[in-house]
């Protein structure tokens, strides 16, 4: 995300023309909030009410439409909101998303993690646990609910002899095909991913196999396909979000949600490598494949987000 220079009073004020009668200028609001890092988005935010008395989300949300208004909208909240607004979203019957709520555990640091859980207690009076945990089942609630309690090591220091014992224990649990077993979550959930990146690389050294492959012994079986996701995106977070936006992007009729979630919690964290490894896997930059598939509005925010040098 480029940041643009014109100051943020300039920029409030030209929000607050924009919003206050003036007619929507879709590329103005682009122009401001998407050349915007998180810390001015929240200054934006809090001015905008101090200086107005409204909320600027609510103006945001009254005034635009479709999914430029969800782009928008996540966008403008603080990361920790936005995530816990896309958990609470995800645990609903209608909008149900296991895989949305696995990112958030996966691929925030511990710390994000911890203020994604505060944002959600803060905003819905329950914890995010307790959600999680209602509002799934079986092996795939076993897996999720300790992912998203995670408060990981966030160093580099890894421990080679641990990893070599530990790899050896995944192989004997998918060998036996005890998927959910309590030591093999136990690993996952527990360990630095620079730990789980070593166990993982010896275990592909040591048996022959990736262990992603040794897990599709079952293509069509719910919690595997989770689990094989939940070791890519902890592992080779890059690889996974090239996946689910290649998804999104060539299924017949787009997934705007999918593809939305990922540009936006991403844009300030991991866009570089996402971008690099979708043109190495599509023969596409990423951002004229957003273009073949998109338009308007919408389009030229995501495009805005990403950064559209490959356009």
């Amino acid at each position: 995300v480029v940041i643009c220079k014109v100051d943020l009073t300039t920029a409030n004020c030209m929000i607050y023309l924009i919003l206050a009668g003036w007619g929507t200028n879709e590329a103005l609001i682009i122009e401001i909030l998407a050349h915007r890092n998180a810390p001015q988005r929240k200054l934006i935010r809090e001015s905008y009410a101090a200086a107005y008395g409204e909320d600027l989300l609510k103006d945001l949300d009254n005034e635009l439409s479709s999914d430029f208004q969800r782009a928008v909208l996540l966008w403008t909240l603080d990361p920790a909101e936005r995530d816990a607004h896309l958990a609470n979203e995800a645990t609903k019957r209608l909008t149900s998303n296991n895989l949305a709520i696995m990112e958030i555990a996966c691929t925030r640091s511990s710390y994000d993690l911890f203020k994604v859980r505060q944002a959600y207690h803060a905003q819905y009076k329950k914890s995010l646990e307790e959600d999680v945990a209602y509002h799934t089942t079986g092996d795939i609630r076993k897996l999720l609910v300790p992912l998203v309690s995670a408060f990981r090591y966030e160093g580099d220091e890894v421990n080679m002899i641990l990893a070599k014992s530990e790899a050896k224990i995944l192989h004997e649990k998918i060998c036996d095909k005890a998927y959910s077993d309590d030591e093999l979550i136990r690993i996952l959930t527990t360990r630095s991913k620079a730990q789980l990146n070593a166990t993982v690389n010896h275990y592909n050294d040591q048996f022959g196999n990736a262990i992603n492959k040794d897990l599709k012994a079952d293509l069509n079986d719910e919690y595997l396909t989770f689990l094989r996701a939940t070791i890519k995106c902890l592992t080779c977070p890059e690889k996974y979000y090239e996946k689910t936006l290649r998804l999104a992007i060539k299924k017949i009729g787009t997934d705007e949600k999918a593809l939305t979630r990922v540009v936006v919690t991403q844009a300030e964290v991991n866009m570089q490598r996402i971008k690099e490894e979708y043109h190495k896997r599509n023969s596409v930059p990423l951002g004229i494949a957003i273009a073949k598939d998109t338009s308007g509005d919408y389009e030229k925010m995501l495009l805005a987000l990403i950064g559209h040098d490959d356009v």
